[in-house]
């Protein structure tokens, strides 16, 4: 019943506001558009928006570089893991020992870590690499506890780890 007024009601404004030729009485005034349209000629030139096209260098993103005889991220997972669960060193001797594996960016989050908080002791599998993306894999490992999960990412022209998990078995 809402619904019919309503319908009713806009209609019916719509026929005060129109003149009695169906046409706009000066409210909203009407365009005859048909003097207006314009066709193409399919035989002029493009006129549309002309960019320069890209270098080839551009146009293929080749993803970050590795150098030469760089480790693979598996290699670099199992050092920084084999550091991260060395629960028993020192806070400096540890962050030591896992900044040559890390991004700067994860390095300094864990700068200060103690690593009495790591909650696993050890290693109890092999790992699983898993690519992502151009220079992005994620490395899982079997630890006592859970699942370490590392991300490592091209970096600096190797692989580094930039991200630190850790799933509760």
């Amino acid at each position: 019943m809402v619904l019919a007024i309503v319908v009713f009601g806009v209609v019916g404004i719509a026929r005060v506001v129109s003149g009695p030729d169906g046409r706009s009485a000066g409210v909203f005034p009407a365009v005859d558009i048909s003097s207006t349209a314009t066709t193409a000629d399919p035989g002029a030139a493009d006129d549309g928006v002309v960019e320069p096209r890209p270098a080839t260098s551009t146009v293929v993103d080749p993803g970050p570089s590795l150098s030469p005889g760089a480790p693979e991220p598996a290699e670099i997972a199992k050092a920084f893991a084999t550091s991260w669960l060395d629960r028993t060193a020192k806070v400096a001797d540890w962050y030591a020992a896992l900044v040559p594996h890390v991004t700067a960016d994860l390095a300094a989050k864990l700068k200060g870590v103690d690593p009495v908080v790591v909650p696993a002791e050890r290693l109890t599998g092999p790992p699983t690499v898993v690519p992502r993306g151009t220079g992005l894999v994620e490395v899982s490992y079997p630890v006592d506890s859970g699942t370490l999960l590392l991300r490592v990412v091209v970096a600096e022209g190797r692989w580094l780890v930039d991200g630190v998990d850790w799933e509760r078995a």
